[in-house]
């Protein structure tokens, strides 16, 4: 009705269209203004619904972490072996290439996160935690399996994701000489070389 009071956008909607600007436009283009103008919301009411750009950039992370964890889940508990279903892991986990949305909020998230408060960090280590924990078992299936070396599927995931972050930040960030292909035949000779059973 004219004059009417418009509905703000479902909370989700938001939190979409601010991973479609980053998409877009980069992360240094959202603003609460930018997205206000996007969502048809002041920023006013923006800060209402999410207390600060750290508050938001971690809502979106946490959104698209979910969408991309029903993904990981998914890819793992499809019917395949062990080593399949950790080349989809790692397929996943690195960028697709200079600029990645997803990684792009990574990088900020971290960035913020050296003065985040602890329940901040919390949610951070939970999303993180997740990842870690699906590698673990999936690690503890391969080994049972004989699939891979009877390695320590604890500490064998901890040195694999952070060996994945490392290249997976070269990849986002566009470092030269560092590309996606690169990247993912260096974890495969890693894998080779480290946790692949001698058949």
């Amino acid at each position: 009705m004219a004059g009417g009071r418009r509905q703000a956008p479902p909370r989700e909607d938001v939190l979409a269209a601010a991973m479609e600007m980053i998409a877009e436009r980069g992360l240094e283009k959202l603003t609460m203004a930018a997205l206000g103008r996007e969502v048809g919301m002041s920023s006013g009411h923006l800060i209402y619904y999410f207390g600060s750009k750290d508050e938001l950039l971690l809502r979106t992370l946490e959104w698209s972490e979910g969408r991309l964890g029903a993904e990981r889940g998914r890819l793992l508990t499809r019917a395949a072996g062990a080593r399949e279903r950790l080349d989809a892991y790692v397929d996943l986990y690195v960028p697709d290439g200079h600029r990645d949305p997803h990684w792009t909020l990574w990088l900020e998230v971290w960035n913020r996160s050296q003065n985040a408060d602890e329940a901040a960090r919390d949610r951070q280590a939970a999303i993180e935690g997740v990842w870690h924990r699906d590698l673990v078992a999936l690690l503890a299936e391969g080994i049972s399996r004989g699939e891979f070396r009877p390695v320590d599927p604890d500490r064998f995931a901890t040195r694999l994701r952070s060996l994945l972050d490392g290249f997976a930040i070269h990849v986002a960030i566009g470092l030269r000489g560092t590309d996606r292909a690169q990247v993912l035949q260096h974890v495969r000779e890693f894998l080779a070389d480290s946790l692949l059973a001698d058949i």
